[in-house]
């Protein structure tokens, strides 16, 4: 009832609801910068497809959304109806880290899954569940001109990582593919909704205050 055929007719139920997650996200952010609809479709189809493709991309499989556009239409009417019931929320910024959290975890799980089903060794696997999970977001706050998230050093990438580990370890051990893609999605999200929450960060590489002193006394000219 929940092995691996279960689980596979699971998986494009999963991917849609990561990719309208996603675009949520790209829609709020077009809707801080103040946007007209056609941006808030553009950022939202960039956020919610743009891990995606590259992880196709990279695994050299068709990628998903030209096989299945049903991933674009919903990532334009997600866009359309945050266009429209954005300024509804009070703080749309803080529903954007939320809606990212969910996304990253859910799409950690599905990039993750799918480097497993084409063959790809546990390592390539996790790189491909966190490629999946983040780059989407990345790109999101590069067009969108948001601080990235990698760039303001928020635990984003451990999430990912450490969700898709706790995958592949479960199906190592011959956990069923439901309940391991379960555990690594709540993994993922549990230590993104705290860094969010407690606003933690990993600590950062620091010079020390003689390689301060020698870079400041570089002449790069």
């Amino acid at each position: 009832m929940f092995g691996l055929e279960a689980f596979s007719q699971l998986m494009p139920v999963i991917d849609i609801l990561a990719v309208v997650v996603f675009a949520a996200s790209g829609a709020l952010v077009a809707s801080r910068k103040g946007l007209d609809v056609l941006g808030f479709m553009w950022l939202a189809v960039l956020t919610g497809v743009g891990g995606g493709t590259i992880r196709d991309l990279i695994l050299d499989v068709p990628v998903f959304w030209l096989t299945n556009p049903a991933h674009v239409a919903a990532c334009l009417l997600t866009a359309v109806i945050v266009h429209f019931t954005a300024s509804l929320v009070e703080s749309r910024f803080r529903l954007l880290l939320w809606f990212d959290a969910l996304g990253l975890a859910l799409f950690t799980v599905a990039g993750t899954a799918k480097g497993l089903d084409h063959g790809t060794g546990t390592l390539v696997a996790i790189v491909m569940g966190v490629i999946t999970g983040s780059v989407g977001g990345i790109v999101r706050d590069v067009v969108g001109g948001e601080p990235s998230v990698v760039l303001r050093h928020e635990i984003y990438v451990t999430a990912s990582a450490l969700g898709a580990c706790c995958y592949v370890l479960l199906m190592a051990l011959g956990v069923v593919p439901i309940a391991a893609a379960i555990a690594g999605f709540l993994v993922a999200f549990a230590i993104r909704g705290l860094a969010i929450a407690y606003n933690l960060r990993l600590p950062v590489w620091r010079r020390t205050p003689a390689r301060r002193a020698a870079g400041d006394n570089n002449n790069y000219t």
